[in-house]
């Protein structure tokens, strides 16, 4: 059955994160990955201090169904072939320099039942406004492609370039392609 789009859209509500929802995230991201910890109380609390206004949740209603995390780099710190651990500061981000020229994004997740929705294009132009607000140069993500685990029998690059054509769906990288990212490289190990 089709929702009700304007129903939809006023149950929805885009804010930052604040100290008191970690448990929120924390549910959300054991409902997205199951087979990773969560994020501690720590690293939680390192986001909101660092860069609270880098770090989006996606409200339904009172239920938290989608997050993206960002911090602000300059880009020329950061090798070409850098690794999650580093540019994130292993998820702490102790590393966001406020005056850096890249956003960087290091996480996003959607709720597997709320997937579907557009919401990752909401965050992602948040961080679209974000950057042009902060007059940064650029925005740089990175991202695993989990799809790539079923067709291992492809080398990486035939992968991304199927997912690139629209032969194949990978829920990383087909939902950043669609928000107008273009792919620079694929980084081995990120």
């Amino acid at each position: 059955m089709p929702i009700e789009l304007s129903e939809f859209e006023t149950r929805l509500r885009l804010t930052t994160l604040r100290p008191e929802d970690y448990d929120a995230l924390v549910a959300l991201q054991r409902a997205c990955f199951p087979n990773m910890d969560p994020s501690t109380p720590a690293e939680f609390q390192s986001l909101v201090t660092h860069f609270k206004q880098g770090q989006y949740a996606l409200w339904a209603d009172d239920e938290l169904v989608a997050t993206a995390s960002s911090l602000i780099i300059d880009e020329s710190d950061y090798a070409d072939l850098h690794d999650w651990e580093s540019v994130s500061d292993n998820g702490f981000i102790r590393n966001h320099d406020p005056d850096g020229d890249t956003l960087y994004g290091i996480e996003m997740q959607v709720h597997p039942e709320w997937r579907g929705y557009k919401l990752s294009r909401r965050l992602y132009d948040a961080r679209k406004r974000l950057c042009r607000e902060l007059n940064l140069a650029r925005i740089a993500i990175g991202g695993r492609i989990p799809g790539y685990a079923e067709h291992r029998d492809m080398a990486p690059g035939e992968y991304v370039q199927a997912v690139r054509n629209k032969r194949l769906y990978d829920p990383v990288l087909t939902a950043q392609l669609a928000n107008g990212f273009e792919l620079k490289r694929i980084i081995p190990h990120y």
